[in-house]
Formats: C-alpha cells, sequence, structure tokens
C-alpha cells in the first residue's frame, strides 16, 4: 500500500519541523511538502495534489480558513487544521469544521507549541482516518446546516408524551468523536424544543473547547444545550453535555428526580466515556432509552448500545454512507447493539419516532 502523503502548513519553521518529525516516524506516512502561510499551501496543494493537509489557523497572507475553503471547494483533499489549544482556538476550529474541515488538533502549547510531541498519536490517528474517510467527508460537504436559534423545524412538531416511567420523559444518550462537531448540527438542530426527553451527549475533544462548543450548539438549537456541572437536575427539553476531563453520569435523587455526576472513575481512554455515560443513563431510564451512535475512531459507545439494546431501549447507529470515519457506529452494528442504522440526516427523525 502506497503512503499517505501529507502537505502540512504553518508559519513556525519550528512547528513545520516538529510536524514532519512525527508523521515520518509513522510508518506508511510521507511528508510530501510544507507550506508557510495560506497562499503557500494553496499553490503547493494544487501541485502535489497530496492525500492529507494539516493546516494551522493563524497565519500570514492567506489565513488558514481561507486556505481551507479553496483547498475544500477545488477537492483536492481532506483538511485537518491545527489550532491552539485556547478560547479563540476552538473558535476558528469549530468554524473550520462547518466550512469542512475533516477535524482538529489542539496544539497543547499555543500557536508555537514546544511540547507538540504531547499529540503524536492524535495527530497521525487523524491523518490516517481523513484519508479513509476521505469518500464520507466528500458526500458530507455538500450538505450545508444552518445555525441560527429557533428556526422552523425540518421535522413535523411532536405532542409532548408523558412516558410510563416516574419522570415523564425518556432519555436520549448520544456518543460522537471524531467529525462529531459537523455531524451533530445534521442532528441537533431538528429536534423540537417540546421533545419529551433530556439528551445526554459526550463528544470526545479538548476540556477548554467544550464550553465554547456547547455554547454554539445551543444557538443552533431549539432545544436548550448546556455544559453539564455536578448537581444539575434534570428536566426534558435539554441537551447536556459532558464537560471534559470527567465522566458524565446520572443519580436519582428521589423518584421523580435526576441529578448529573462528574466522577473521574472508572479509568477509560476517554474522559467522559459514551460507555459509561450510556451505562449510566440506561440503568435509570432502563427501556425508555434511546441510544445513538454517531461518527468516530474507536469503539467506545459500542458496548453501551448493546447494553442498552437488550435492556428494549431503542438504538440508532450512523450508516456508512454518512460516517466521516465509520469505527465508532460500525462497532455497535457488529455487536448487534443496533436497531437501526441511518444517514446522518435522517437521524433526528428516527429519535422524535423512538420518543415518541
Amino acid at each position: 500500500m502506497p503512503d499517505i502523503q501529507v502537505l502540512i502548513c504553518d508559519d513556525s519553521a519550528l512547528m513545520r519541523r516538529s510536524l514532519t518529525k512525527m508523521i515520518e516516524s509513522v510508518r506508511g506516512m510521507k511528508v510530501i511538502g510544507a507550506a508557510r502561510d495560506g497562499e503557500d499551501a494553496v499553490i503547493k496543494a494544487r501541485e502535489l495534489m497530496p492525500d492529507v493537509v494539516t493546516m494551522d489557523i493563524n497565519m500570514p497572507k492567506l489565513d488558514g480558513i481561507t486556505a481551507l475553503q479553496i483547498i475544500v471547494d477545488e477537492g483536492i483533499a481532506p483538511v485537518l487544521m491545527v489550532s491552539s489549544l485556547t478560547q479563540e482556538g476552538a473558535e476558528a476550529s469549530f468554524q473550520a469544521m462547518a466550512l469542512g474541515a475533516f477535524d482538529y488538533v489542539a496544539k497543547p502549547g499555543g500557536t508555537v507549541s514546544i511540547n507538540i510531541a504531547e499529540v503524536r498519536n492524535e495527530l497521525t490517528a487523524k491523518i490516517k482516518a481523513a484519508h479513509r474517510g476521505r469518500r464520507g467527508l466528500v458526500k458530507r460537504l455538500s450538505r450545508k446546516t444552518p445555525e441560527r436559534k429557533n428556526k422552523p423545524s425540518l421535522l413535523t412538531r411532536v405532542k409532548s408524551r408523558r412516558t410510563g416511567n416516574q419522570f415523564g420523559f425518556k432519555a436520549v444518550a448520544m456518543g460522537v468523536s471524531t467529525g462529531g462537531p459537523k455531524t451533530l448540527f445534521d442532528v441537533l438542530p431538528h429536534l423540537p424544543k417540546n421533545l419529551n426527553a433530556a439528551v445526554f451527549l459526550v463528544q470526545h475533544m479538548p476540556p477548554k473547547f467544550i464550553t465554547s462548543f456547547a455554547e454554539r450548539v445551543n444557538n443552533a438549537c431549539e432545544m436548550t444545550c448546556v455544559e453539564s456541572s455536578p448537581s444539575m437536575t434534570v428536566e426534558p427539553g435539554h441537551i447536556y453535555m459532558g464537560a471534559g476531563g470527567r465522566h458524565l453520569t446520572l443519580w436519582e435523587k428521589s423518584k421523580k428526580s435526576i441529578i448529573l455526576r462528574a466522577p473521574s472513575r472508572p479509568e477509560h481512554s476517554f474522559m467522559p466515556s459514551v460507555d459509561v455515560m450510556m451505562a449510566s443513563v440506561v440503568k435509570i431510564f432502563g427501556k425508555d432509552t434511546v441510544g445513538v451512535l454517531l461518527t468516530g475512531m474507536g469503539d467506545d459507545g459500542a458496548d453501551g448500545m448493546v447494553q442498552i439494546r437488550a435492556a428494549g431501549g431503542t438504538t440508532i447507529a450512523e450508516s456508512e454512507e454518512t460516517a466521516i470515519v465509520f469505527g465508532m457506529p460500525q462497532e455497535a452494528i457488529k455487536r448487534g447493539g443496533a436497531d437501526i442504522v441511518k444517514p446522518c440526516y435522517e437521524i433526528a427523525e428516527e429519535i422524535i419516532k423512538a420518543v415518541g
């Protein structure tokens, strides 16, 4: 199999050297060019036709966002943004995702990061995923998702129905990873505000990015989206996004009251973990749980989907047709944890049907 050919773009010579060293330390990857700004990146991308482009955001002449748009519009290659781990970096990364970036990697030490080697495994794994997921990304780029509050739902309004449980509403346990920020805007904005369920959402991303992302989701949705915090009371019509660094779990405070918890146990490669969240939700809601697993690398959430289905709940996995990375939903399907397999743009409708 030929090497994955990568073009890197960063205005820092130190970063270009460091990124080259990290990428070429992995067998099967080769850096075929290095650009010092967005203009240089566009020229070299057209000339070299790389398999994947890594793109800094803040650069002279032509910034990374503009260069991204040109490379994506011309269909040259998937672009992986490499941004600083700051509030500003988070906002720019989410903007890039909305414009068609495959994903992002956060520099742990700022724009010029001397400890960039800390993200070597994440960077190289996402380069591989971008290369594998190129076909799915192309399909997704044609779908434009508006981000505005109180927009008319694409789906028929639902009448609020009480469930048979003591809480009077159902639970939607949703997990997503690589490619998630873009995918979620194909799902969450189309859930009506009077949906008789609480949505518990785990998106794998750096903890510092969660607050900003929760705000963006809230601005795009009819439902209210908040970053989860301990002792927060669970209510229908709300999306609770798991905070970074701790799990998102539930505790039944009384027969009619549920609150959120944020434990640091069990130890897991992802904090929060989709599996841990789903196990906690189904323990309380049982058959009134709707499990949803979207794009992402690995298998976090696959066992949780099996648990939900075994408890009599409904489980929905994103299909390979639209999944930017088919890892997580594919594992759920293989393990028998998916009742329904649909492209991302049909999942909101399936959630509404499952909630009833």
